[in-house]
């Protein structure tokens, strides 16, 4: 007999990224990409057709309305919402990893606190996301306290401080922040602040090179009140990172499916850009030149080395055997090999590869803020050169 569980999209979209449902969206979020990335406009109607999908509730907890998904189901999602658009991949990527957290074993968060997140996301469009970095700090996982704070009070917690790069921030309906308490022995960690909290305002910074729709604006708490079982991850500073092994090899993973559907939309616009365009003094199409399937074919290798690197680190994560330090350089190897897919696309057709009016040059500009993402590669790299030569 079929549970309702296993009826439920999610669960479907668990077992299968090709849904006709989720084919069908993928179709309305591609064609509505390049007038989002113009105008730098964050796409809610994507999060609807994807939440009809069940694509938001992928790794939810089965028992909560969701798919309990591991890695290598997330993957293909990812990566297929990355081709449509990145933008909207890597708010649904950031969203799929907290709930990810959400479900892992020894999570500190009061029961009903993460009920209500996870029935919040089961019921409609309820994104979630983390707010860490700040304009003096920058990223925390390069070290240091942040400036923003919480303030003990009679019914809960005052939030005060400046965040940037808030991915997502028109469409999140939770923002777990990190701040400091304001304690004699200060302890850090996450607070949850609900979307309709007051005292809290966006200021849109963001104007990017690329990724433009995410609308990874700043947000200032300027007294957002919260309540006191919304301090739902506090720890003193010098603890060790909680979980940190599990989201610190899904992070890497997911963000490199991410960028490698950007190089294979990249390479889609590039062979039927080839195939139609043929020039009157050859008589035939570009794509029948021995050179264009040659460099085509650098393009396939690239590609083929990422499928390859993605299955079994996706696998490797599911199975317990990838640690964070070689989800890094799977990390660091995949996007690596995407932007120089979507370079040698450009290279191999010109100015036509830089023009606007073409999606290569979207897919250029996109693809390069991979290197922006924790871990970058001078992190990942250094961590594993230190390990093997560690004796």
């Amino acid at each position: 007999m079929t549970s309702a569980t296993d009826d439920a999209p999610a669960a479907r979209l668990a077992r299968s990224a090709g849904t006709p449902e989720f084919t069908a969206a993928l179709g309305r979020i591609a064609e509505r990409a390049a007038e989002h990335d113009r105008d730098g406009t964050f796409p809610h109607e994507a999060f609807a057709d994807l939440h009809a999908t069940g694509a938001l509730n992928l790794t939810l907890p089965t028992g909560a309305g969701g798919g309990g998904a591991g890695l290598a189901q997330v993957v293909p999602v990812v990566r297929a919402v990355g081709a449509a658009d990145p933008s909207v991949a890597l708010v649904l990527a950031m969203h799929l990893l907290n709930h990810v957290d959400l479900r892992a074993p020894g999570n500190p968060w009061p029961e009903h606190v993460r009920r209500e997140v996870q029935r919040s996301s089961a019921d409609g469009v309820a994104l979630i996301n983390a707010l860490r970095v700040e304009p003096d700090l920058g990223t925390p996982a390069r070290g240091g306290l942040p400036a923003t704070t919480a303030e003990r009070t009679a019914d809960g917690w005052v939030l005060r401080g400046h965040k940037t790069y808030s991915t997502g921030i028109p469409g999140l309906r939770w923002l777990l922040v990190w701040a400091r308490t304001d304690e004699p022995e200060p302890r850090v960690g996450a607070f949850l602040v609900p979307r309709e909290a007051g005292n809290h305002r966006i200021e849109r910074t963001w104007n990017h090179l690329g990724m433009r729709a995410t609308r990874s604006d700043d947000v200032l708490f300027e007294g957002t009140p919260i309540p006191a079982d919304h301090a739902v991850d506090l720890h003193r500073p010098d603890a060790p990172g909680r979980n940190a092994g599990v989201l610190g090899a899904w992070n890497p993973v997911v963000l490199s499916a991410l960028y490698d559907g950007v190089a294979r939309a990249a390479r889609d616009w590039l062979v039927g850009y080839l195939n139609e365009r043929t020039p009157a003094n050859l008589g035939k199409p570009l794509a029948s030149l021995p050179r264009f399937q040659q460099e085509v074919g650098r393009i396939e290798t690239l590609l083929l080395s990422n499928a390859s690197l993605l299955d079994s680190a996706a696998r490797a994560v599911d199975e317990g055997e990838q640690s964070a330090g070689q989800a890094g350089l799977t990390k660091h190897a995949v996007t690596t090999n995407a932007i120089r897919a979507v370079e040698l696309g450009i290279e191999l057709i010109g100015n036509p590869g830089l023009s606007r009016n073409n999606p290569i040059e979207r897919h250029y500009r996109n693809v390069l803020c991979s290197r922006i993402h924790t871990p970058q590669d001078d992190t990942a790299l250094t961590a594993a050169g230190t390990a093997a030569l560690t004796v």
